[in-house]
């Protein structure tokens, strides 16, 4: 068995910030599905939030996310992300991320949706890019383990003490149990539990996932964030940087749409209200071929090339359009999910010794609706307070062997898989799952359409009992992580479904055509999905409000 004091499943932002967080004389690992540098934080393009203006300040930037996530939020959280984000910032630039600059030679802030001061840091739209491999730098330089290609399959939870994982080496093929005292699940979102999204293809919920079956409750998995803005068909995210940039929303009449839904922020309106009023322009009919026009045509050649070069490229590869010249077909898809994990804003989970950060956990702070910008703070924030905890926790416990039976039932479960015979693939039941969330829990969403997602996700599951793999083999087996991440996808959908139906009000990202409006009165909380056997047990939890009364 491989022993860790601290063991970091997911090397994105989150991950490798605990990672570096972790006190150096303890043994410390991080576990991940792919190279670190392969992980979706790189494809975070805009900004990473901070009040480092003159005239910001944290308290400023709380109360926006607070509103901005129709006052959801747990605020106790909020502050402590808004106060602390600034420090963390010009740590990671004494680190070594290339942020870009101002005339002045500061750190540059463009204006983002919902925020009242420009304050999101950036390198040019590669910031997600930028900072994970100045982090991977560290990484190397503290000559910290990585189990680079490994796959966790199940947590090691003993009387209610996490004890450490078992894991699948990708590459050479085989089980692994991997005891610690500290687990930190930062394993990213959840997004590919939609057929059309702008996360990478291993966004499959799995520390989710792993955190539910083990008991640990999901908290407000219903709040699905849809980015306004990606490449049609394809759903690659064109940067809300670009509308900081100046960039203009237009419909078929070739007008300004935004000005009927959100006079004043117009573009830079939060991005639920800028998703609903695109869906609306489309379905009305004011839409282009499905989709709206990002036009920046405007803002000339020489500040696309400088700020925006990679939304250029990625226009001309995969839409033939160059910004430069034609305004750019973009319509809603999915991005972010605003629930996760139930952690305190010390990242720790219901399970001593199990600690959540980044995209997979819920503290929560951003609410029915997250601000742009605020998911690189909160990774590099939770991420640096996850490692933080986790070290303290590992200094006060000894070191326990958990049981040889969590390793023997996890290969006896794979080997049943892997000699199973049929006709049942995984891609084929998750591109069913992804279209019937597509069609039923988008934008949209009503009573009729979410029960007809919730028969479909009961069916896709009934049928995973006959799953097959057609490769049987040990090393490099995709056929088998795809299968794992299939039924993690499936209980992750399943929460999304069942807080949905409950929840019968329209609440940022989670609009219902049945529902229209707010109700602060009786679903100003939060909802807690926790797994059973025949399905989500749901409970709820109040918002924690401490200096912001919703209004």
């Amino acid at each position: 068995m491989i022993h860790h004091d601290i063991l970091i499943v997911g090397a994105g932002l989150a991950g490798m910030r605990a990672a570096l967080a972790a006190p150096p004389h303890l043994s410390v690992a991080v576990l991940s599905k792919v190279h670190p540098v392969r992980s979706h934080s790189v494809a975070a393009q805009g900004g990473i939030n901070a009040a480092l203006g003159d005239k910001d300040s944290w308290d400023a930037h709380a109360f926006d996310t607070t509103k901005g996530g129709l006052y959801l939020g747990d605020q106790d959280g909020i502050e402590t992300m808004c106060r602390e984000g600034p420090g963390d910032i010009l740590e990671l630039e004494r680190m070594g991320v290339i942020f870009s600059r101002d005339d002045q030679g500061r750190i540059a802030q463009r204006p983002f949706g919902g925020a009242g001061f420009p304050r999101a840091c950036y390198a040019a739209d590669r910031t997600g890019h930028a900072i994970l491999h100045a982090l991977y730098e560290q990484l190397m330089k503290r000559g910290l383990k990585v189990y680079e290609e490994w796959y966790v399959t199940a947590l090691m939870v003993e009387d209610g003490v996490c004890r450490g994982v078992i894991a699948w080496d990708i590459l050479h093929g085989g089980l692994h149990a991997l005891s610690a005292k500290a687990v930190i699940l930062a394993t990213g979102g959840s997004s590919r539990v939609f057929l059309t999204s702008t996360n990478a293809v291993i966004n499959t919920g799995d520390g989710m996932g792993l955190a539910y079956r083990a008991g640990v409750p999901l908290k407000d998995m219903e709040f699905v964030q849809f980015h306004p803005s990606t490449l049609k068909n394809t759903g690659i995210l064109i940067t809300e940087g670009a509308r900081g940039e100046g960039g203009y929303l237009l419909n078929t009449l070739g007008e300004r749409f935004m000005k009927h839904y959100a006079p004043e922020q117009m573009e830079l309106a939060t991005r639920s209200t800028v998703s609903l009023a695109i869906g609306r322009e489309i379905a009305e009919g004011r839409g282009v071929e499905g989709c709206v026009l990002l036009d920046l045509r405007h803002l000339g050649r020489e500040r696309i090339l400088e700020r925006l070069p990679q939304i250029r490229q990625l226009s001309l590869d995969f839409a033939g359009v160059d910004p430069v010249e034609s305004p750019i077909p973009v319509r809603p898809g999915a991005h972010y999910q605003m629930g996760g994990v139930s952690t305190n804003q010390w990242t720790e989970t219901d399970i001593a010794g199990l600690f959540a950060a980044g995209e997979c956990a819920c503290v929560s702070v951003h609410g029915a609706n997250r601000l742009g910008g605020n998911s690189l703070l909160e990774t590099v924030v939770f991420g640096r307070r996850a490692g933080q905890r986790a070290g303290e926790y590992a200094e006060t416990v000894n070191w326990h062997n958990p049981s040889g039976s969590f390793l023997r039932d996890e290969q006896s479960r794979l080997q049943r898989l892997v000699r199973r015979k049929g006709q049942v693939w995984a891609w084929e039941l998750l591109g069913e799952l992804g279209e019937a969330m597509n069609q039923n829990l988008g934008i949209f969403r009503t009573r009729a359409s979410m029960a007809n997602a919730q028969e479909t996700i009961q069916l896709l599951k009934d049928r995973t009992r006959g799953l097959t793999l057609r490769d049987k083999g040990q090393t490099f087996n995709t056929d088998l992580i795809q299968a794992q991440e299939l039924g993690f996808l499936l209980d992750v959908a399943e929460t999304i479904v069942a807080g949905s139906l409950a929840r019968e009000e329209s609440r940022g990202a989670h609009y219902r055509q049945d529902f229209p409006r707010r109700d602060d009165a009786n679903w100003l909380k939060h909802t807690l999905a926790s797994w059973s056997s025949t399905g989500p047990n749901l409970s709820y939890t109040p918002v924690k409000i401490t200096r912001f009364p919703p209004k």
